[in-house]
């Protein structure tokens, strides 16, 4: 009004040229084609038109009027929208309207007009465009700016804007919103709350999905206005996360949605907020700890955010959060891991620590979902995560939990076919987990079926798939094989037997022997308890069903072929499966077991393509060197296996090209290669005789050669062969006997060692063929001869053992000659000429005199370590058979069993581990598992976790055999609990254990009593500790069988057994009770118990045994071998019976030589006394003689009789006692600690 005061005061409306006046008194019609004139005026004015605008100010004021605000008509108000956008245009900085009402209906006006956008289709959609470019590019709504409602107007039109985008409109309707809305933003003087949450609630996931559109808008508009909205942004987070306001806006509830949006769109919008987060991340609120943990794993974990480097303090407070008392908050840390790492792998290195820790976690869903996120990232690339993390997965493959442990094999699993079959990280890659196929095959050592089966799966299908095409299946095989370490190797043999053995099981199920099934099916199966039930069904199926009968029969057949195989599977499945019972816990069975008797890898076609790889690497054709396996360890790999194969698979060896190859291979000079060849021949070559003739024509001249002139363990082989592969092997046999018996000559000691070998075998196979000129041989040539004759003086060395390439060729052709007599005795089984007695006092001879027989000095350390040992094996050996067992008299089992505790380590390692073999395989009688006990004096703490792993197998393998086998008759001699008299009577017979009232002795007899009883009553089955007391009472009923009128030997006897009481006492609640089962002790070892004459005496000192028995909360040794000794007491030991770790090969060293004094009869005589008694009752407490209750005191005696300073004369591990003329050495005087402590 102020800018053309006379065109106001005339107050007449001017129209443009043609137009005529506008009113409600035309049709809407002509209305419409006036103001498209009038639109097209206004149009092609601009502002410097004075003129035109004071001309046209009245029509401007007539436009604004109701009548045309209010009209109908949608295409009149559109018309008069475009005209009132140009008049802000052209009147512009001011407008023509002044009255602040008017002002707020004009732009509502416009607003309402502006959703006229949403139909991209419309015909007057291109007015409607104009009309927002043109305020847009005007900016006319900063007019506002001054108006007491210009929230409301700004908030309509931004609802308004966000309402009506779509994906129809083109990026330049998108450019002029943006633009509108960001002036208001940029230019106003303030955001209100009300608009800032039109922005934001575009940015809530809900309606992000509901319009695409408007959050691309919102987006858009926010990165727009960053520096200017910041501050209201800063304000609404302060108002709801630190004041709690949560009123100030509906959209409290959504704060931490927005804060994770807005920082996509622009980290500088939280700049002020961030801080807060690490204040809430400590919040007392489980529920608001975990939504900000939420929150910021999403925002640490995008792709491009650099939010850890830009805020290191928040990024540590969050890592923190690892360790939250609450399970979901670190499960939700844990989870987050895996996008961390694949997305910023520099941040690797700061959550390594805390996943290890998590690792750990207590809670298994949290141990499951650290594995998932290490290998998520493992598996996109192996680059993004270290050692260190793949270690953590590797741990967990032995978690208590069998979810854990199976996420973890098939992460594994998932990794090394990656990387390693597919070869997808290059060699790098391949080399750096090359660990895992032997971690993987490991497990199979792991005693639940579970673990076992899962291990067959993944070889199946991830280590060697049996998709794969029979040539490449058999490489990668072969190269797998080649690259494996020694257990992994074992793990793999034993799982190919243990399918074979399964095989065998359900041929037994097939030929109508369900109760040897019944047992053996289930304990290798899950679940043995439910798997009993399903061997019974599946076992009426095929009773019933002919066809699955069939399938089975084909698939458990050595015949069959992998394509068979698979065949049969799946026809097994399909029809035992039920589609309207999808959870069958029977099929499920089923597939366990078909699983594992299928022949998925090896069949005739196999064999005959891994031989042909093997003669590529024979050929130099193959890709050795490519694969990172030398040419000749994979030869001698590719033989290993096929060797392997030949056990479990023998039939599939059965083709001349095979055989062929295998001759081939017997020719060659390589000594490995031969013996593998002789021993596939051995386990295969049963119908070579009459299939393929032409083949034994050739191979039986190279058998007789390798059997004359060989290696010892070729000559072996070929003995064997012939006598599996050949009718007549008499004729055989006697063509290669005779030129070696007559070409014996002692001068030629190197040429002895095959021969020998050869004859030894061939006396164990026919024994009745060669009687008389064995038996001249053994007494005259191997006795006479060889072993009492010392023809070469051995190197003077303190060593007690070198390796075997040193050892010198006479001591070789001895222990030929040992094995010879012991094979020999094998062969005949019977001692009807007495030679088994004779056999076994020159044994024990030679223990007696340590090795060296003819005790003239001249043979060397080594060698009679050697010597010792071979005895000591051919005593274990004749043991094992029944009709020399019972000649073996108690001094006899006594001196072999003091070769545990061998002076030299290596004897002890050998030794115990021949003994282990024959106890696992139930030949050796159960007396000698007892010899494990005298293992607890061994220095080195891995002798003695060895020792402990041996005890608890063969109690488990015993208590195994009892489940499935009703073996009530052999009772005695394989119940577990029976092992315990033969210990007591031989720690009775302890050489060590010389004087009753050493203190010092009693806690050793006391560490090797409770090294057996830990395992034996680590179970309470039947109430066996009851069983156990009833046994050692009936012992003190006894006398020592072995000297029954000896005072001291029963007086021993019975301490032990109160020694072995206490422990029982100490260490059960159920010992009271009834005894399930009277107790049969041996004849052999003791008498007939006197049930009148009860030895009630205590037989210990009178000193507490409180001192021995300090209520430990031992460690559990089944779960835990490699700790250290029981907690019951540890020995005493000099600095040097420490040195746990020196070699046998070191002269100045000799690690953990408990030596023993021996006698002829085997007990021991003479020791050293203690300094004074003070020394025995120094820190010990008088004990009550009741039997059941303990008083403890403390020790009184007078200090005036004991002479300072006190000291015990300890024997250190170097020292050595003899008794058969030999120099006693004292060991080191080491002061004796006196403490009272309870």
């Amino acid at each position: 009004y102020f800018l053309f005061p006379q065109a106001v005061k005339n107050g007449k409306v001017t129209y443009p040229p043609g137009v005529k006046e506008i009113s409600d008194k035309i049709s809407k019609e002509e209305m419409v084609r006036r103001l498209k004139m009038v639109v097209k005026t206004f149009m092609d004015m601009d502002q410097d038109s004075e003129e035109e605008k004071e001309l046209y100010l009245n029509l401007a004021l007539h436009l604004a009027s109701d009548f045309f605000l209010k009209h109908p008509d949608k295409d009149v108000r559109l018309l008069v929208a475009c005209c009132l956008a140009d008049i802000f245009r052209i009147y512009a900085p001011e407008a023509p309207y002044t009255s602040p009402d008017k002002l707020k209906d004009i732009f509502m006006f416009i607003t309402r007009q502006l959703k006229g956008l949403e139909d991209t289709k419309s015909a007057q959609f291109n007015r409607y465009f104009y009309l927002l470019e043109n305020i847009a590019w005007v900016k006319s709504y900063n007019i506002c700016f001054e108006l007491e409602d210009s929230n409301e107007i700004f908030t309509q039109l931004y609802r308004t804007l966000f309402q009506v985008i779509n994906n129809g409109h083109n990026q330049k309707v998108h450019m002029h919103m943006v633009d509108l809305m960001s002036s208001i933003i940029c230019e106003g003087d303030t955001v209100s709350q009300e608009l800032l949450d039109t922005v934001l609630v575009n940015l809530v996931p809900a309606h992000k999905n509901l319009n695409k559109q408007a959050y691309d808008l919102a987006k858009a508009l926010l990165k727009r206005t960053a520096q200017a909205i910041e501050p209201y942004i800063t304000n609404f987070f302060n108002q709801v996360l630190m004041l709690g306001k949560t009123s100030v806006s509906d959209l409290s509830e959504h704060v931490f949605d927005l804060i994770l949006e807005l920082y996509s769109i622009d980290s500088h919008l939280l700049l002020s907020v961030l801080p807060q987060l690490e204040f809430k991340l400590k919040s007392n609120d489980n529920d608001e700890r975990l939504q900000v943990v939420k929150l910021l794993a999403k925002m640490f974990g995008a792709k491009d955010s650099e939010l850890a480097a830009q805020n290191k303090p928040l990024w540590q407070c969050y890592l923190g959060r690892f360790n939250d008392i609450h399970v979901p908050i670190r499960l939700e840390c844990v989870k987050f891991a895996s996008h961390c790492l694949m997305n910023h792998p520099d941040l690797a290195k700061d959550l390594t620590e805390f996943l290890r820790v998590r690792s750990h976690d207590p809670e298994e869903a949290i141990r499951h979902d650290v594995i998932v996120s290490i290998v998520t990232a493992a598996k996109k690339d192996l680059s993004l995560v270290n050692d260190a993390l793949l270690n953590f997965v590797k741990e967990r493959t032995l978690d208590k939990r069998w979810r854990v442990r199976k996420e973890a094999m098939m992460g594994l699993a998932s990794i090394y076919r990656k990387y390693s079959l597919q070869g997808e990280g290059g060699r790098e890659a391949s080399k750096q987990i090359s660990w895992i196929k032997d971690k993987l095959l490991h497990i199979y050592y792991q005693n639940s079926i579970d673990d076992r089966l899962l291990v067959e799966r993944v070889f199946a299908q991830y280590m060697v798939p049996h998709n794969l095409e029979t040539a490449e299946r058999m490489k990668c095989l072969y190269y797998l094989y080649a690259t494996l370490d020694t257990n992994a190797v074992k793990a793999l043999n034993e799982m190919w037997k243990c399918q074979n053995l399964l095989r065998h099981n359900v041929k037994d199920l097939l030929d109508l022997k369900p109760y040897i099934s019944v047992f053996e099916l289930p304990t290798n199966l899950p679940d043995p308890g439910k798997a009993q039930d399903f061997v019974k069904k599946l076992a009426q199926v095929l009773d019933e069903d002919e066809r699955v009968r069939d399938q089975l029969e084909t698939l458990v057949s050595p015949s069959c072929s992998c394509k068979q195989a698979e065949v049969c599977v799946r026809d097994i499945t399909k029809k035992l499966g039920s589609p309207k019972q999808p959870s069958n816990p029977f099929l499920e069975m089923v597939k366990f077991l078909l699983e594992r008797i299928a022949p998925v890898h090896i069949d005739t076609e196999s064999i005959s393509a891994l031989i042909k790889q093997v003669n590529k690497s024979i050929d130099g054709t193959a890709d050795d060197e490519e694969e990172g396996v030398p040419t000749e360890e994979a030869i001698r790999a590719g033989l290993e296996l096929l060797k392997v194969l030949s056990f479990t698979h023998p039939v599939s060896f059965h083709s001349a090209e095979t055989f062929e190859s295998l001759l081939g291979c017997l020719k060659m000079d390589d000594e490995k290669v031969a013996e593998a060849a002789l021993q596939i021949f051995k386990n295969t070559g049963s119908k070579l005789e009459e299939s393929f003739p032409h083949i034994k024509s050739v191979l039986l001249p190279v058998l007789q050669a390798k059997a004359k002139r060989g290696l010892p363990r070729q000559a072996k082989y070929a003995i064997h062969c012939i006598n599996a592969m050949f009718t007549n092997r008499d004729t055989h046999f006697a063509q290669i006997f005779e030129p070696l018996h007559k070409g014996l000559d002692p001068a030629n000691l190197e040429q002895l060692i095959t021969p020998l070998t050869t004859l030894g075998h061939l006396a164990q196979l026919a024994p009745e063929q060669f009687a008389a000129p064995l038996k001249s041989l053994v007494a005259n040539f191997i006795v006479k001869d060889l072993l009492m004759n010392d023809r070469i003086p051995g190197k003077k060395t303190t060593k007690l053992w070198v390796p075997d390439e040193e050892v010198s060729p006479e001591t070789l052709a001895k222990i030929q000659g040992i094995k010879l007599m012991v094979r020999w005795l094998l062969g005949v089984k019977n001692n009807q000429s007495k030679s088994g007695n004779s056999t076994l006092r020159m044994l024990t001879a030679i223990l007696h005199s340590d090795g060296d027989l003819t005790e003239q000095g001249r043979m060397g350390k080594p060698d009679m370590s050697r010597l010792r040992l071979a005895a000591a094996c051919a005593l274990l050996k004749l043991a094992q058979e029944p009709c020399y067992h019972e000649i073996i008299t108690l001094e006899q089992y006594q001196l072999c069993a003091l070769v545990i505790n061998d002076e030299c380590y290596q004897v002890r390692q050998c030794f115990s581990q021949k003994l282990h073999r024959g106890l696992c395989r139930l030949r050796l009688p159960l007396e000698y598992m007892a010899v494990f006990a005298l293992c607890a004096k061994d220095p080195v703490k891995e002798r003695r976790a060895h020792a402990r792993q041996c005890l608890v197998k063969n109690v488990n393998i015993r208590r195994e055999y009892l489940k499935q086998h009703a073996a009530i008759n052999k009772l005695f001699s394989l119940l577990p609990e029976y092992v315990v008299p033969y210990t007591i009577h031989l720690l009775a017979h302890d050489p060590d254990y010389v004087k009753l009232q050493d203190i010092e002795q009693l806690k050793e007899i006391k560490e090797a009593l409770w090294f057996v009883l830990e395992i034996i009553m680590a179970k309470n089955d039947n109430n066996s500790h009851a069983f156990i007391r009833k046994m050692v009472e009936n012992i003190k009923q006894t006398k020592d069988a072995q000297a029954p009128s000896d005072p001291k030997t029963n007086e021993k006897l019975y301490t032990v057994c109160d020694v072995a009481m206490h422990i029982i006492m100490s260490k059960s609640t159920t010992y009271s009770l009834e005894s399930p089962k009277d107790p049969v002790l041996p004849s052999c070892f003791f008498t007939k118990p006197d049930k009148v004459c009860f030895c009630t005496a205590k037989h210990f000192p009178a000193v507490s045994f409180t001192f021995f028995f300090v209520d430990p909360k031992s460690a559990n040794v089944l779960g835990a071998v490699n700790k250290s000794l029981s907690s019951a007491g540890k020995q005493l030991q000099s600095k040097a019976s420490r040195m746990e770790t020196a070699s046998n090969d070191d002269p100045s060293s000799n690690p953990g030589s408990p030596q023993r004094s021996k006698t002829s009869g085997g007990i021991a005589s003479g020791g050293s006394e203690p300094s004074s008694r003070a020394e025995c009752l120094s820190g010990l407490f008088f004990v009550d003689n009741t039997f059941d209750v303990v008083n403890i005191g403390i020790v009184s005696f007078s200090m005036a009789h004991i002479n300072p300073p006190l000291k015990a004369t300890c024997l250190s591990s170097q020292t050595k006692r003899r008794t058969l003329g030999k120099e006693q050495t004292e060991g080191q005087s080491v002061p004796l600690k006196h403490s009272l402590d309870v």
